[in-house]
């Protein structure tokens, strides 16, 4: 048998080795001839010990395995054998030389990206909604405030304190209506008008109600829009009243 040279080439475990010898003899992983691929195999070993080559155990456990298969190639074989005593390692020097095939891909694109650079998306703003244009009918809300107005006076009778001071007149907080309109519009999206004066028990309170109000839909604090017959009212932003009624 001719010698091969191996140039005492260092591979990184016995299946390397293996799919090198394959392809030095030209042959087929899953035809592999047994006898002349160990007899190269051994040959391998022999050198690396002559160099003063640490050979691994992983070289040595497969050596025995290449003899072992050999061993039941020499043996004659029955019909109702069913499996080729190469199958199991052709198998697995297949899944090797695919993992190689495509270590060496990723290894040669690895620098493809190196010289391309990506700039993170800007956090752009985003810009308030303007409702500055928001439109409505004042004579509708005046309308509306009408029918709130009787509607209170049918339901709820004079108090008996209406009687004491006739001529007197009743006070009412301004700040005590601007908190009961925003505890009826915060968090609840579009409001009919009628709900914002519901537990409004007097004249002057919804009166009152209703100047603060227009006052919060002048300052965009509260958008009033009509659909249908209904109006409707919603809280925008959060803000202070500062004018006094």
């Amino acid at each position: 048998m001719e010698a091969l040279s191996f140039k005492v080439e260092v591979f990184e475990g016995p299946l390397e080795l293996l799919l090198h010898l394959l392809k030095k003899n030209k042959v087929s992983i899953y035809d592999i001839p047994i006898e002349k691929i160990t007899a190269q195999y051994m040959e391998y070993l022999e050198q690396m010990q002559s160099f003063d080559m640490e050979v691994s155990s992983e070289f040595l456990i497969m050596a025995s395995e290449l003899l072992y298969i050999k061993s039941k190639m020499l043996l004659p074989r029955h019909e109702e054998e069913e499996e080729d005593p190469r199958k199991n390692l052709a198998d697995r020097l297949a899944a090797y030389e695919r993992m190689k095939q495509t270590a060496g891909f990723l290894k040669e694109h690895e620098g493809d990206g190196r010289f391309y650079f990506f700039k993170e998306p800007d956090k752009i703003p985003q810009a308030a909604p303007d409702y500055s244009d928001q439109a409505f009918d004042v004579e509708q809300l005046i309308a509306a405030l009408s029918d709130v107005l009787i509607k209170t006076q049918r339901k709820a009778p004079p108090p008996k304190t209406s009687f004491v001071g006739i001529g007197g007149h009743e006070q009412v907080s301004s700040s005590y209506c601007t908190s009961h309109i925003k505890g009826k519009l915060l968090g609840k999206g579009k409001v009919p008008f009628k709900q914002v004066f519901a537990g409004l028990d007097s004249k002057p309170k919804i009166v009152v109600s209703f100047l603060i109000l227009l006052e919060m839909i002048r300052l965009n604090l509260v958008m009033a829009e009509m659909k249908g017959k209904e109006i409707y009212l919603t809280q925008i932003k959060d803000g202070e009243i500062t004018n006094e009624f």
